[in-house]
């Protein structure tokens, strides 16, 4: 190589790494506020029913500001290399997408779509070859769903709330039976996957207990959780 290729290559190095520092940073930014609203979720397993719409918009701030960090992954990846970068924000995304779905959740008993997601977080559709959502990180977002659902199941009924358990159990079944129809080949998708079958256990146990000791009436599969 001639000094001008050595010297054009470290160019395209020292951008790269230059790239790569600014992405970074908004990915801090974007799972810091991830770990916020976690932390905040955290609380639905000791807040009686009647206080969690008050928790909802105690996160629901926080959520709305992920749509900076967004703009600024947008404004940051260069067009055409959204597959190249995904990865730096994956896991925080992931994160986010958790969230967001626990908070349709609980606050509608809703499963929330991955277009709604995209919207909550002022995803636009012209940034599609930058930044989007993958239908991968959806079902991950999802999956973490239903493993803190069957958390709330136990700790519902330690605060007495004993109707919970039916309402997660049928959303959870219904949820399983869409993941079952998907051909999923990623490996570590389908081993999330199939980890969900402890969890719709874990979830059976509480019903079957609290419709034994009559404490709330047995379940019945009659209205199935709907994409809003």
């Amino acid at each position: 190589m001639d000094a001008e290729d050595l010297n054009h290559i470290n160019q395209l190095l020292d951008h790269d790494v230059e790239l790569r520092e600014k992405i970074k940073d908004q990915v801090t930014e974007l799972d810091k506020k991830a770990r916020t609203m976690v932390g905040l979720l955290n609380k639905i397993h000791s807040t009686p029913s009647n206080l969690i719409p008050a928790l909802l918009d105690s996160v629901r701030p926080t959520l709305d500001s992920c749509r900076e960090a967004t703009a600024g992954l947008a404004a940051l990846v260069p067009p055409s290399q959204f597959w190249r970068w995904k990865d730096q924000w994956a896991n925080a995304l992931r994160t986010v997408i958790f969230a967001a779905s626990l908070v349709e959740y609980l606050a509608s008993g809703k499963l929330i779509s991955l277009a709604q997601v995209s919207d909550i977080l002022g995803i636009k559709e012209e940034w599609k070859d930058r930044l989007a959502i993958s239908a991968e990180d959806y079902l991950h977002g999802l999956i973490s769903l239903v493993n803190e659902l069957s958390r709330l199941a136990v700790n519902a009924v330690t605060l007495g709330n004993f109707e919970e358990p039916i309402r997660i159990s049928l959303f959870v079944k219904d949820l399983f039976a869409g993941f079952s129809m998907l051909n999923l080949k990623n490996d570590t998708l389908r081993r999330r996957y199939d980890s969900l079958k402890y969890d719709i256990k874990k979830i059976e146990e509480v019903v079957y207990d609290v419709s034994l000791r009559k404490l709330a009436a047995p379940p019945v599969n009659d209205t199935a959780p709907t994409t809003s």
